[in-house]
This record gives structure tokens, C-alpha cells and sequence, in this order.
């Protein structure tokens, strides 16, 4: 039998997606040669064993000192809620979750979107106030109409020159029409308008100003890192006249309580790596212990997160070591072979495969079992959800190979709905339901699980920006077509006209995305943190680089992220 008829053909892969899965990290796009690839390494992992070894310089304060310090400003940041109006509240909601403090007052901002949601601004409201509100409710599932930045047009409906000499309200309309959904084309309208006018007077701008319009024009608010830019603005926020000194010493606490707390798990799960690493013996895979956790730790930073964060990291570790055998290493009989066994899941299947491979197998087996007990009686997760995912993602993986082995050179199109996919979106989402509350968790998970609209459109993103990554970088002799490859093939145009209208096709992506937020408002929680996969994307990928692969790219971020403490002001013990 043709073994390539065990998985989907070009065709129906795209009516079948709901049963696919994806891969994480793929280098630049499809898998596998006839025959195993000689002389590719990828680079070593710049970390070691450091986090195993590494011990924190003592804080300032103990722990115990700072937990019971920042509980007292919590309740200084409640008064601040009780006395606010609807319009203080959108400049505290904003600076709450542009300082990632906002998960610790999550009643309050839910009260606090109601009250501004009831209360739209007076006509005298800045374009700054408006454009605030439009944004937090947009992001939050709350629909607002783009007419509310009527009244800042004149008569024939463009925008009025007056508003240019405000750069922060151009500032946070540029940020707010990103959120725009398909057929808005007065948000496209805003974007372009607002991103000229900040373009003109960027180089006059003040600091903390400055360097906010610098980053926003190069990803806009909605479209950044979210944990990336707290690091950001959080040693920013000080120099903002008005600022407010509870919020910033809050800010700065919980950031180095939490950083305590994600050192521990990066303590834990490096040690958990290096015993596979150590034991499977596979030269050839990408050693990425600490990229893994921090692009999980970006998507679930917060404290009690710590079982989807783990997850998602041993997935993402788990997947690429699939993905790299495919991709790097694997003779087509032998990709055929583990795809077998992948399916199969049983440790009878072992025999199945070359003895290279059979030492992974088993632990990719037991590490589900050992996840699947260590769970929490409160989690009701289902694990088969996740074996599910991982199974497709190997069926995309051999798809990939098969593609290779006949020299297929597939359509653009064929490419990126099977790429997409095997990038690991599916199977990240997956991991990432671990995290979601009981009363959704069951919905969420089969949700999920089923591959909807806006798990493919996340991978869709994710994808065509480690392929424009993986093009800029040039391909190494494993690398087949990617989706550049292929669109400049298939449409007879230049890497720069390729790589400019797939950006267009990733726009589209970004508005499915924020459509998603308007839908079932239940499932909200669990569409956010998909979002959140594709806002990690511009971290891993930022300036065409692929840090994950590359992963010196990442080394100064996670630095801040993990090992610096934020430098404090500490109060005398009277207060």
C-alpha cells in the first residue's frame, strides 16, 4: 500500500483540519528527504544548565515583607476603584494592564468596564480619552462602533488637522484602530492617518513618549508581547508626569515576587530536560529548554498558572524533537515508521521503529502518563485531547515528507493550510486550556480541540512569520519550500512582493483574531489566550529573526525577564 494515503492529500487537508494537528517551531517549513540528512546542527543552547545552577542575589526586602507590602497597596488600588468615575477608570484600567498588574484586580475591572461601557465620554472628551475607551472595550469582548471618532472629522469626513498637534491621542488611536475587524475601512483609515502624522513628529517627541511611538510603529499596541512591553513601561512609567507612585511600587513588587516564582519552574523544568536530553541521545534536535518555558511564560505569566505553563513547555519541547527527526533527520521510511507508532501509542509499538528512535518514544509515552497523574483532582483536563493533537501533528509531519519524497511542490495555498497548522498551534492551544476555569474547562478544551477559526488563524500568523524569518535568515541545504518559497514560485514575483502581500494575508489574520473577542462571550477567556499565541509571535519572530531556533536573539529579554529584579525605592518600615 502507497503509505502516503495514510494522511490527508493537499486537497482535503484543509476540509479535514478539525483533525489535524501542527508543529511547533518547524525552521522554515516542509519535513524530511529520502534519504537522512548529513551534517546539519542547529546551534547549542546558549543557557546550559544555568538555571539549574543559577541562585538570585537576596531581594531587597524578604518575600514575606514584600507579600504583606503589596497586599497593602491592592487595597490602595481597591479605594482607587470605589472612587473613581468612568473616565478615571479607563486611565487606571489602562495603566493596570500596561504595568501587568490587571490580573490581580480582575472583579474590579470587570465592574469598572461595565461602569465605562454604561457611560460613553462627554463630547468634550479628548481624542486620547476616546480612543483609551475604545480599546479596553474592544479588547475585553465589548463592541464598540468606530463612530465614536466621528466627531474628531470634519465635513467631508477626513480627520481634523487640530488633532495632529496631540501625539498622545495620535498615540492611542493608532493603537485602537488595530483593532479593527474585516470591512472597517474607517479603522484602516485611522491607522494610516495616525501613523503619518506620528512619523512627522517622532524625532521631537520627550521621553517616555518617544520611545512609546517608536515601538508602536513598529508593532502597534494590540499587536505586541504584552509581558514584553509591561518590561518596557514599567521602568517608563515613572518619568510620565501625573504618575501615579502606588501603582509603580505595586508594579515593580508583583514583578519580582513573580519572577521568584518562575525561577523555581525554570529551576524544575531544565533539570526535567536535560534528564530526556541526556537519556534519548539525539545530537541532531534543538536544545530549548529556556526558549520553550519563556514563550509560555509569555502567553501564562501570572501566578497561578504554573500547571498550563508547564504544559505548554514540555510540549513545545516535545513536538520540536518531532519535528526536528522529520525535518532534519529521518529517512522517509523512518518517518513513516514513527508516524505509525505515533498513532498507535502503545510502548508495543517501539519495535516499529529504528533504535534511534525508540528511547524518545518511550518517554514521549510515559510523559504523557506522568501529566496525566500528577494532575490536580480539582483540573478536570482531559489528556486525550493533547495525545489527540500530537498524533495530527505527526500526521501533518508525514503529509510534509511525502510532499518531499515526490518532490511535490505544493500551491501556495496547500502550503500554508498544512503548515499552519504543523507550526503547533493546535496542539498549544490544546495546552493552554489546562488553565481555564472548571465551569468552561470541558467546553473550552472540546472547543479547542476541534481546530476552530481562530486556533488556525493564530497558527496562520504564527507561521508566515517564521517563514518570512526563516527567508530573511536564509535556508540551510534541509529546508524545503516555505510559504515565501512557494509564492514566489507559484505568482513569478520578487521575495519583497511575496513577503508584502503575505504580510496582507497575516492582516487578515489579525481581524478574524479580533472578531473572535465578539463571539461566544463564555469561551472569551479561552479565545484570549489564543490571541495571546499570536501576540508571543511578534516576540519570537520580532525583526524578521527566528529567536527560537536562534535563540541569542532572545538572550537580553530574558535576562529582564528572569534574572534582573526591578530596582526599588523601598518604603521605610513605618508605612
Amino acid at each position: 500500500m502507497d503509505r502516503s494515503l495514510v494522511s490527508p492529500t493537499p486537497a482535503s487537508w484543509n476540509k479535514a483540519r478539525a483533525h489535524t494537528g501542527s508543529t511547533c517551531m518547524a525552521p522554515s517549513g516542509i519535513a524530511a528527504s529520502p534519504e537522512k540528512k548529513l551534517g546539519f546542527e542547529f546551534e547549542p543552547s546558549p543557557w546550559g544548565d544555568f538555571f539549574i545552577e543559577y541562585e538570585p542575589k537576596p531581594l531587597q526586602r524578604s518575600e514575606e515583607w514584600m507579600m504583606t507590602r503589596a497586599d497593602k497597596l491592592k487595597e490602595d488600588v481597591h479605594m482607587m476603584f470605589n472612587t473613581s468615575n468612568s473616565t478615571e477608570g479607563v486611565f487606571l484600567l489602562d495603566t493596570l494592564q500596561h504595568l501587568g498588574i490587571d490580573h490581580l484586580f480582575e472583579e474590579q475591572i470587570h465592574n469598572t468596564l461595565s461602569k465605562i461601557l454604561e457611560n460613553k465620554l462627554t463630547s468634550s472628551a479628548s481624542l486620547h480619552e476616546e480612543a483609551l475607551r475604545f480599546r479596553l472595550l474592544r479588547e475585553h469582548g465589548y463592541w464598540v462602533s468606530p463612530d465614536v471618532f466621528n466627531k474628531f472629522k470634519g465635513e467631508d469626513g477626513t480627520f481634523k488637522k487640530d488633532i495632529t498637534s496631540q501625539p498622545s491621542g495620535l498615540l492611542s488611536l493608532y493603537n485602537a484602530a488595530h483593532l479593527l475587524i474585516h470591512g472597517e475601512p474607517a479603522l484602516e483609515e485611522a491607522i494610516s492617518f495616525a501613523r503619518h502624522h506620528l512619523e512627522l513628529v517622532s524625532s521631537s517627541l520627550k521621553s517616555p513618549l518617544a520611545q512609546q511611538v517608536k515601538r508602536a510603529l513598529h508593532r502597534a499596541l494590540p499587536r505586541s508581547c504584552k509581558r514584553v512591553e509591561t518590561l518596557h513601561y514599567i521602568s517608563e512609567y515613572g518619568e510620565e508626569e501625573g504618575h501615579n507612585p502606588v501603582l509603580l511600587e505595586l508594579a515593580k513588587l508583583d514583578f519580582n515576587l513573580l519572577q521568584h516564582v518562575h525561577l523555581k519552574e525554570l529551576k524544575a523544568i531544565t533539570e526535567w530536560w536535560k534528564n530526556i536530553y541526556d537519556h534519548i541521545g539525539l545530537s541532531y534536535i534543538r536544545d530549548r529548554v529556556v526558549e520553550s518555558y519563556t514563550w509560555a511564560y509569555v502567553i501564562y505569566y501570572e501566578r497561578c498558572f504554573e500547571l498550563p505553563r508547564i504544559i505548554i513547555a514540555k510540549m513545545m519541547l516535545l513536538i520540536t524533537i518531532l519535528d526536528d527527526t522529520y525535518d532534519t533527520h529521518g529517512t522517509i521510511e523512518e518517518c513513516r515508521k514513527l508516524y505509525e507508532a505515533v498513532q498507535r501509542w502503545d510502548e508495543s509499538a517501539v519495535s516499529l521503529l529504528p533504535e534511534y528512535l525508540k528511547k524518545f518514544y518511550i518517554k514521549l509515552l510515559r510523559t504523557f502518563k506522568n501529566i496525566e497523574g500528577e494532575m490536580p483532582v480539582d483540573i478536570n483536563y482531559d489528556i486525550g485531547h493533547l495525545k489527540k493533537a500530537v498524533q495530527n501533528n505527526v500526521t501533518g509531519y508525514l503529509q510534509e515528507a511525502e510532499w518531499s519524497h515526490k518532490n511535490y511542490k505544493p500551491r501556495f495555498i496547500d502550503q500554508v493550510n498544512l503548515t499552519s497548522l504543523t507550526i503547533g498551534a493546535p496542539t498549544i492551544c490544546v495546552s493552554m486550556m489546562a488553565g481555564m476555569s472548571d465551569t468552561i474547562m470541558k467546553q473550552a478544551l472540546k472547543w479547542t480541540a476541534d481546530v476552530p477559526d481562530v486556533v488556525v488563524a493564530a497558527g496562520k500568523i504564527v507561521r508566515l512569520m517564521n517563514d518570512i524569518a526563516a527567508f530573511e535568515r536564509g535556508k540551510c541545504n534541509n529546508d524545503v519550500a516555505s510559504s515565501v518559497d512557494c509564492y514566489i514560485n507559484e505568482y513569478s514575483v520578487t521575495s519583497d512582493v511575496a513577503i508584502a502581500r503575505i504580510g496582507a494575508l497575516m492582516e487578515d489574520e489579525w481581524r478574524t483574531l479580533n472578531q473572535a473577542r465578539f463571539g461566544n462571550r463564555v469561551l472569551l477567556p479561552a479565545m484570549q489566550r489564543i490571541i495571546s499565541l499570536a501576540l508571543s509571535a511578534s516576540f519570537i519572530y520580532d525583526n524578521r529573526n527566528d529567536a527560537y531556533t536562534a535563540s541569542k536573539h532572545l538572550q537580553k529579554t530574558i535576562e529582564g525577564l528572569f534574572i534582573k529584579p526591578m530596582q526599588m525605592s523601598i518604603p521605610s518600615v513605618s508605612k
